[in-house]
């Protein structure tokens, strides 16, 4: 008999823990499993390409609430979703208004403040699985709402730079039997801030096929990349852990230099508009170009001299290995998981968290031809496919 699996999730929108997310659905056996989703609102530009068997299960509307605004929220008469939200909003609004946490840190206070208050209004699923997967975090619903044997749950960031109450995010961390990291060096920071759940954290990578990955790379030509000069890249949500706005910098100081390059910027989020008027300010939208939201970022990778993630921080970026299964020239900055996210020298450069130390990297792989094609050489004879990650999932659900 097959084995019933539940995986939740917020949405399949563009990102790279959704990207994620789809190669671990569509790497499953469903020969042996039978795989419900429950994505809190079922939407987003990823879905179509979901090609495994998995059955997605109808929205949860009081779940959907999570990607709405309180206005929505209130018209479609949830009323009481709508209040824990305006009370988790002011909470957070007064406990955070001296701290020095940026916004997307306080975006986990609030979510977790919400959820805490609203998941007991949610409804608690019928059906009873031998396993569950919360694979994004608020890990709330698979906590209460779900009943399964097993249950894991996925740690897909730094947690140590989230706004949180540790003791009561700890809480919910332990009603699940395995923690799963996406990287040895982000479920060993976790570790750090929670240690008495170090045994129950796994490393289970992103899932990823450098075949699909390759193949959607000769979909099209990007005609917006077509200059003569250097192209750099960088993917990602517009956010402060992402760093847009820092790269807006170190492009000043590139074009004062009067180096040839331009710098593309594909993604979107919160920071975008903000990002676009410090590019203005700064007198570099001739260097920085906007590229916007795209569904298929890997021709863009093609067709890069240099991929380049100056996070502020990170869990482990999917864009990165993405760049690397196209054999590009990788620059990233060194975050507290960097170095489980490449081989430093070997198949990508790390560099110190500063505007100047990125810039005096790019301008050296700008004109060192030869150590660009090193570290592509590099990418080309490594293997970065590990659809075998699922077989570890199969571990834990098989373990009794």
């Amino acid at each position: 008999m097959k084995k019933q699996i539940l995986i939740t999730a917020c949405s399949l929108e563009v990102g790279g823990i959704e990207r994620s997310l789809v190669g671990l659905l569509n790497a499953f056996d469903y020969e042996k499993y039978d795989v419900d989703v429950l994505l809190f609102s079922q939407k987003g530009e990823f879905l179509p390409l979901v090609t495994g068997g998995c059955n997605f299960l109808p929205e949860i509307p009081q779940c959907a609430t999570l990607l709405e605004g309180i206005k929505t929220t209130l018209l479609k008469g949830h009323v009481l979703l709508a209040l824990s939200r305006i009370l988790s909003k002011v909470a957070m609004t007064v406990k955070y208004r001296k701290s020095e946490y940026n916004y997307d840190a306080k975006v986990f206070a609030y979510l977790q403040s919400n959820w805490d208050k609203s998941v007991h209004l949610m409804p608690k699923l019928k059906k009873q699985y031998d396993a569950c997967l919360s694979f994004m975090w608020p890990h709330h619903f698979a906590a209460f709402n779900v009943e399964a044997k097993k249950k894991i749950a996925w740690i897909h960031t730094d947690y140590t730079k989230a706004a949180l109450d540790n003791k009561k995010d700890e809480k919910i961390w332990d009603m699940f039997h395995h923690i799963a990291a996406v990287s040895d060096e982000c479920g060993k920071v976790f570790c750090k801030l929670y240690p008495s759940l170090s045994e129950k954290v796994v490393t289970v990578e992103n899932i990823l096929d450098s075949s699909f990955v390759r193949s959607q790379a000769e979909e099209f030509v990007p005609e917006s990349m077509t200059d003569d000069c250097i192209k750099i890249l960088t993917v990602g949500r517009m956010c402060y852990p992402k760093a847009f706005d820092r790269i807006v910098d170190i492009c000043a100081i590139l074009k004062e230099k009067e180096i040839p390059f331009r710098w593309y910027a594909l993604g979107y989020g919160t920071d975008e508009e903000a990002v676009k008027r410090k590019a203005e300010e700064k007198g570099v939208t001739d260097r920085m170009i906007f590229l916007g939201k795209q569904i298929n970022p890997y021709p863009f990778m093609k067709t890069c001299d240099i991929y380049a993630q100056p996070s502020r921080y990170e869990g482990k970026a999917v864009t990165v290995r993405e760049a690397q299964m196209l054999c590009r020239p990788v620059l990233i900055t060194d975050f507290a998981t960097a170095r489980g996210q490449v081989r430093e020298g070997f198949d990508a450069l790390i560099v110190p968290q500063s505007e100047q130390s990125v810039a005096e990297a790019v301008e050296r792989l700008i004109n060192d031809k030869n150590e660009r094609d090193r570290l592509s050489e590099n990418c080309r004879k490594s293997d970065y496919s590990n659809t075998s990650e699922v077989i570890k999932i199969y571990s834990l659900i098989g373990e009794e």
